[in-house]
């Protein structure tokens, strides 16, 4: 057993090489004796670092230490990194796209990574859900029906725009984009009423709570390991890579649907690739009383 640990350790220690930033060095030993060293992320303070055209100030060793934990968890966080980099090339070329349309700093689509790490059926303690974590209320108020048969917090193209939408009445309300980020985590009141207690505007001199602290410094860690992930020891070429989902078709409908089974037969597909494309569609069938359009993706074949 112990010979197995030290042989796991190395190789992972050995796959997560670290290269952009200076580093201590530590050492494990390998099951034949070979010595295996690896490098701990390190936060230089005269590097830089940014948010969405904001300075990082790591000149801080408070924001250098917040910065260099997010950045050695990401690091040594293998099989979430990895499913991470993979999906990137399905979700972010249409997340971007809308962001840019919105005029949402690109950097945000970190936001979605911390928030769910692509994963869009996860669901959070509070009940938030989707790639955006939408809370029910908050997704009615921006226009994401929410029922039974039907979750729109699920479709990404729709999340997205309403996070856009969220984050500029933030924005509008708090000036800056690394505020506007913790508002997104925390909400607007609670973080207003931390401002006022503490008497500062600026997040980096906030004191949150652990969530809230650490929520921009780990969307900044994502972005440095996606954006340089062969610096981090993750070497993937782009046929490894997770395909859009955009060779589809689209049918319009605004009656009820009796069974999604039979209604994907009809376009030669199965139920399983209905719900891959579409998975906003949260049941077997989809009641439509008030008659409702709503687009649906059909795959091709």
């Amino acid at each position: 057993m112990a010979q197995s640990l030290k042989f796991y350790l190395a190789a992972l220690a050995a796959f997560a090489t670290v290269a952009i930033f200076s580093s201590s060095k530590e050492t494990l030993f390998t099951s034949n004796g070979d010595t295996v060293y690896f490098n701990v992320p390190h936060v230089d303070s005269d590097g830089d670092y940014w948010f969405a055209g904001e300075r990082v100030p790591v000149e801080n060793f408070d924001v250098r230490e917040r910065l260099e934990r997010e950045l050695i968890i990401n690091s040594y966080r293998h099989s979430s990194t990895i499913l991470n980099l993979k999906n990137s090339a399905r979700y972010f070329p249409d997340m971007e796209k809308i962001l840019k349309e919105y005029g949402i700093p690109d950097d945000f689509k970190y936001a979605a990574v911390a928030e769910s790490d692509f994963r869009n059926y996860s669901t959070s303690s509070a009940g938030a859900k989707g790639i955006w974590q939408f809370m029910e209320d908050t997704a009615a108020d921006y226009g994401l029906e929410v029922r039974d048969e039907v979750d729109e917090r699920l479709n990404v193209e729709k999340a997205t725009r309403a996070a856009c939408q969220y984050l500029k009445r933030y924005k509008e309300q708090f000036g800056t984009w690394t505020l506007t980020a913790a508002a997104y985590n925390m909400g607007a009141g609670g973080l207003r009423k931390e401002m006022d207690n503490q008497k500062t505007n600026y997040y980096y001199d906030l004191n949150l709570n652990e969530e809230t602290n650490r929520y921009l410094f780990r969307i900044i860690a994502l972005k440095e390991v996606m954006e340089n992930p062969e610096k981090f020891g993750f070497e993937m070429g782009r046929e490894e890579m997770y395909n859009p989902l955009d060779q589809y078709a689209t049918v319009t409908v605004d009656t009820s649907i009796s069974n999604l089974g039979d209604f994907a037969r009809q376009f030669g597909i199965s139920y399983r690739m209905l719900k891959l494309y579409n998975p906003w569609l949260r049941d077997w069938k989809l009641p439509n009383p008030k008659h409702k359009v709503y687009d649906i993706k059909i795959p091709k074949r």
